[in-house]
């Protein structure tokens, strides 16, 4: 099966079909940098993230762009309330995405280009634009004029006439049409400007990632992307001013993500249920938090509660006891390293069968319009698959310990993709208690204390006085589990 997915301009799933043989050119609005990310911001990082990561997998040269807009009105507003400039406002918000991106293990794209950096690239396709007719100067400022262009509206679905029957929009007199945009704002007094043939002034928010898409991927590439709530306006107008710039095609393909929602409220800082990124990997392991995000399809909305959120932790729990328990075994001591697929027989070859399937099973799911949801599921069938190989008498022999080097294989190299189970299965759950503990203030010296308490019960063969510890030790949300060498501990 080919890369199949859903394109936002056709209203369907395509096969991809790339500009350049074995080449693939993305770009990705990113954020204005005026403030924290939030678990919004996260998951259209993320989305995009596994489908640049799985088009790497998949063998693709890719090139990856996401801007950063540092020019903006709300990065004015609050550089004047703080008696400061644009550079340093935007300076210190992108530091701090980089920051969360990095802890939610985000790759960084290829090429991370600033609104700022672009201004002449900006002028020089908004005067195209005037030279084509397709805008046009009132006082300095520059407007692009939608009625021009014959395809505006192509993406989004809305046509010109119906959106103007229905328009609720405010009066700029400037303007010859309502729905036309600006390009380029002359300036005002306490903003930044630069110099244009049309006077001082700053650029549009739209013609930024026409420009630095041009730039950097060419007049046509591949795969435009952002969230859903960008198709309309800026996603139309960028394809009205890069089209009638250049009368090429624009991006071959749009995929658009749909949004978190909040405990079933559209997430808004008027509702004051914004969780920033920082809030919730404070609280839950990133990996917990990718999980939680692929496991829905990324055109689906996802509702973010303490309880889906916890489901997600109990997920990755169970891969990562699965990668534990093959961890022990591999370290029993019993030599493999000989051993090859031509020496199974048995539940031993049926096992290892199974789980040789996974990558094609992966790309299966992730070739039908990048579905991890359906990635994640094979996952767990694997997860059962070889729980109950272990689980039924289990014998490490040379055989059975290439099957399980062999699962584990398959399974970081598909988890990689994704993102997950890049930890060492200790380190993940000690991580995994101390931030649990952390949050409900439990006491680890008198856990402890408790637990070395019992294993003397145990020892004297003092069973109720053991059951009764575990009791009390569980009535804390301590899960206890012991094996023939010693006992672990976590929190529920």
């Amino acid at each position: 099966m080919s890369l199949r997915f859903y394109n936002t301009l056709t209203k369907k799933k395509e096969k991809f079909i790339p500009v350049k043989e074995g080449k693939a050119g993305i770009y990705v609005c990113g954020i204005t940098a005026y403030d924290v990310c939030h678990i919004g911001h996260a998951r259209s990082a993320l989305v995009f993230d596994i489908i640049y990561r799985y088009l790497k997998y998949a063998g693709y040269d890719v090139t990856y762009v996401k801007n950063f807009t540092d020019v903006d009105d709300k990065i004015i507003g609050k550089a004047n309330a703080e008696g400061s400039d644009i550079y340093d406002i935007s300076e210190r918000y992108i530091k701090e995405h980089n920051e969360d991106m990095d802890r939610l293990g985000v790759a960084r794209p290829t090429i991370t280009p600033k609104a700022t950096e672009n201004i002449k690239g900006m002028i020089r396709l908004i005067d195209t634009l005037i030279e084509k007719g397709f805008a046009y100067v009132v006082d300095g400022d520059v407007y692009y004029s939608v009625e021009k262009f014959k395809g505006y509206g192509k993406l989004s679905g809305r046509g010109l006439d119906d959106m103007l029957a229905g328009a609720r929009i405010d009066v700029d007199k400037k303007k010859k049409n309502p729905f036309d945009f600006v390009l380029w704002k002359s300036s005002k007094e306490g903003e930044p400007w630069w110099n244009s043939p049309w006077g001082r002034g700053r650029p549009g928010w739209h013609i930024e990632c026409s420009a630095m898409s041009q730039r950097f991927l060419g007049d046509t590439f591949d795969i435009h992307g952002g969230g859903e709530d960008l198709i309309f306006p800026h996603h139309e107008n960028e394809i009205a001013q890069s089209e009638g710039a250049t009368g090429k095609p624009f991006a071959n393909y749009w995929i658009h993500n749909g949004f978190i929602k909040v405990n079933d409220e559209k997430m808004s800082k008027s509702l004051g249920n914004t969780l920033t990124i920082k809030e919730v990997l404070a609280a839950y392991h990133p990996e917990v938090v990718r999980f939680f995000i692929l496991q829905n399809h990324y055109k689906s909305y996802i509702d973010f509660s303490d309880a889906s959120i916890a489901e997600a932790r109990v997920g990755m729990e169970r891969f990562y006891t699965t990668l534990k328990n093959i961890k022990d075994a591999l370290d029993d001591g019993v030599n493999f390293s000989d051993t090859s697929e031509k020496d199974l027989s048995g539940e031993d070859e049926e096992v290892f069968k199974k789980m040789k399937m996974l990558p094609d099973r992966f790309k299966e799911a992730m070739d039908d319009d990048f579905n991890t949801a359906r990635a994640i599921g094979y996952m767990f069938d694997s997860v059962r698959i070889i729980n109950g190989y272990t689980s039924k008498n289990f014998v490490p022999t040379g055989e059975s310990l290439f099957v399980l080097s062999e699962a584990k294989r398959h399974m970081k190299s598909v988890g990689k993709v994704l993102g997950l189970l890049l930890e060492d299965p200790d380190e993940y759950f000690e991580k995994d208690r101390k931030r649990e503990i952390g949050k409900s203030g439990l006491d680890v010296r008198e856990i402890e204390r408790l637990i070395d308490e019992r294993k003397n019960a145990r020892e004297s063969r003092d069973w109720d006085r053991a059951d009764e510890l575990r009791d009390l030790l569980s009535a804390r949300g301590i899960i206890i589990k012991d094996t023939s060498t010693s006992t672990t501990w976590k929190v529920k």
